[in-house]
């Protein structure tokens, strides 16, 4: 599969790439965090990471003020997996050189399958703060050369965390995995209670 540059005007259609935001007290503390060789793990909260100064200015310029979380996804993963969207833009600091797979939600068939195909992948170089629009399909980044990757996951607040009830309202609630996040599976993946909607191949960097 071709790997663009997150620079690349091709990444117009999924989000931004922002500067002057100092994020070298972000990235070092991200250093300190658990990166498994064999496993991804996800925290939609870290206090510690909240009270930094940066993230106190993307909360008041990138979110309008809006109350927000700060985690992080970080771990070893070459794979597609899964796509999931939210109702609103992500914010990343790539706190390790790391790849993105991502799609578009408008290609979400009506009967919530999408065509794995369609996925495009873009290198992200550590230090990068990125924005993925609230129809960017993503899902955990993957690694480069092998090597576990870090990256600052933004959101607005709850997002992630677990449903306080289950919902039939319409029919895309079948999608809904946890609070604000809306996911279509691989039947490969295995994830549990998952919508297996991803025709063709789990894409193997």
């Amino acid at each position: 599969m071709k790997i663009q540059s997150i620079k690349d005007k091709a990444y117009n259609a999924y989000g931004r790439v922002f500067d002057g935001f100092d994020v070298a007290e972000l990235i070092s503390a991200m250093k300190k965090t658990e990166a498994p060789a064999d496993a991804v793990v996800y925290y939609p909260s870290i206090k510690e990471l909240e009270k930094l100064p940066v993230a106190i200015d993307i909360k008041n310029s990138l979110f309008g003020g809006l109350a927000i979380q700060v985690g992080y996804c970080n771990g070893t993963n070459n794979k597609l997996n899964a796509v999931e969207y939210h109702r609103n833009s992500e914010f990343g600091v790539a706190a390790s050189d790391l790849i993105l797979l991502l799609g578009k939600q408008q290609d979400i068939e009506e009967d919530f399958t999408y065509d794995s195909a369609k996925i495009e992948a873009f290198f992200v170089p550590e230090g990068t703060v990125y924005e993925m629009y609230a129809t960017t399909l993503h899902y955990a980044p993957c690694s480069v050369d092998g090597k576990p990757f870090r990256n600052v996951v933004i959101l607005p607040a709850e997002t992630n965390t677990e449903l306080d009830a289950s919902f039939n309202i319409h029919s895309e609630d079948k999608l809904l995995k946890a609070k604000n996040k809306w996911l279509i599976a691989h039947a490969e993946a295995a994830i549990e209670g998952a919508v297996n909607g991803i025709k063709g191949e789990n894409i193997t960097l």
